[in-house]
């Protein structure tokens, strides 16, 4: 009897899609004693005691059952009425999808809209979930590197030159992960005059909009002519401490979202039940611990941003999220070499640049939502290897 390897049923696709090299590291930090993590994207904040007691009160309530498949309408509603505060006008009935958090909105909105050799515009550095999920979509992802001396906005010059006829959609993600980038209205107003001459959509993922600490956040989908263009993503994983509870959203055209409702159904029905009477409450409920994480969120940023450019790695002081993507060049290491070397020896874990993209290599990706203490503790540890790095 023939014994077949496992691995021979495994899919070409499957076999071509790389890892996650945020988790990679992680996951070494995480077979290490007494490191200090700035690497995952994920607030030390516990979510907010409101929240946490509203689902109590809906499995108290007996609301056990699956919701519409787009949603609770309550929950629907209120996303699209708190959507109002950028300028953003979207009907609960069928403009809108509650997802299992932002990235499965992201999966979807691109097998809703991608044909086979598509070819998807992203910006990097990026978020490293985009490409395997274009890919996934059958689809082609086509990076935009952006440049340090342009505090990593994408630039009209770079993106006219990148579209073909196979060119579907522009990827943003405003504030970015992992710079902070955050584009205002006259970086976007020009982005999307290109947009609108090619007759192309943008996938606009915003997840972080509420963390934005000088300016205003701009929503793509609120520039002229672009709502019917434009499918925002975003959910309540950041802004309220919520990573676990899997809750996001994704709004735009109806013909699009009625179409990822048909794939929505198929994969996952629905959203949790107890998630979405979560998110109902963070929406409705008192803010106070929202501005008190930004406040706190902000204080950090400035701590570590001082730390790392005292130290002489060079590092902007970015106007959104909570990463710091300073440089590593003088070291004279890869990004993948610093990483690796420094939680190796000083165990502080940060991510290597190099896996948002190319224009991420001689970077590394900070984040700074965790305690001061730790933050403190990572600097004379980060400091002291810069010190004796060889």
């Amino acid at each position: 009897m023939m014994v077949t390897k496992s691995s021979h049923f495994v899919s070409e696709l499957a076999n071509s899609i790389q890892p996650s090299g945020i988790r990679r590291f992680f996951d070494l930090a995480s077979q290490m004693e007494d490191v200090v993590s700035l690497g995952v994207g994920e607030p030390d904040f516990t979510t907010p005691w409101n929240i946490i007691e509203a689902s109590y009160h809906s499995l108290e309530q007996g609301y056990t059952a699956y919701t519409s498949n787009a949603g609770l309408f309550s929950l629907r509603r209120e996303i699209c009425r708190y959507l109002t505060k950028y300028d953003l006008d979207y009907n609960p009935e069928d403009e809108i999808l509650v997802t299992v958090g932002a990235s499965q909105a992201i999966d979807l909105v691109l097998r809703a809209t991608i044909d086979r050799g598509d070819e998807v515009i992203i910006v990097n550095p990026g978020f490293v979930s985009y490409i395997p999920l274009i890919q996934m979509a059958g689809g082609k992802a086509v990076p935009l590197e952006t440049k340090a001396e342009n505090q990593f906005k994408p630039t009209p010059e770079q993106l006219e030159p990148l579209i073909t006829a196979k060119t579907k959609a522009v990827f943003l993600c405003n504030p970015n992960n992992p710079t902070g980038t955050v584009l205002s209205r006259n970086d976007l107003e020009p982005i999307a005059q290109i947009v609108k001459d090619h007759d192309l959509l943008v996938y606009s993922d915003e997840i972080y909009a509420e963390l934005i600490y000088e300016d205003d956040h701009v929503s793509t989908g609120a520039l002229e002519g672009m709502k019917e263009r434009t499918i925002i993503i975003s959910g309540f994983s950041k802004a309220f401490a919520m990573t676990g509870w899997r809750l996001g959203y994704a709004v735009g055209p109806k013909e699009i979202i009625q179409a990822m409702l048909k794939i929505h159904q198929s994969s996952m029905m629905c959203a949790s039940t107890m998630a979405q009477y979560a998110g109902l409450e963070a929406l409705t409920g008192n803010s106070d611990n929202v501005k008190r994480m930004v406040r706190s969120y902000r204080q950090r940023r400035n701590y570590l941003v001082h730390q790392l450019n005292s130290m002489g790695l060079d590092c902007e002081s970015p106007g959104g999220a909570f990463y710091l993507f300073p440089s590593i060049k003088k070291t004279g290491l890869s990004s993948e070499e610093f990483a690796e070397r420094l939680l190796v020896s000083e165990k502080v874990a940060v991510v290597p640049g190099s896996v948002f993209g190319e224009s991420g290599e001689g970077y590394i990706r900070c984040s700074y939502a965790t305690s001061m203490t730790q933050l403190e503790e990572a600097s004379k540890r980060i400091q002291r290897f810069v010190e004796n790095v060889e």
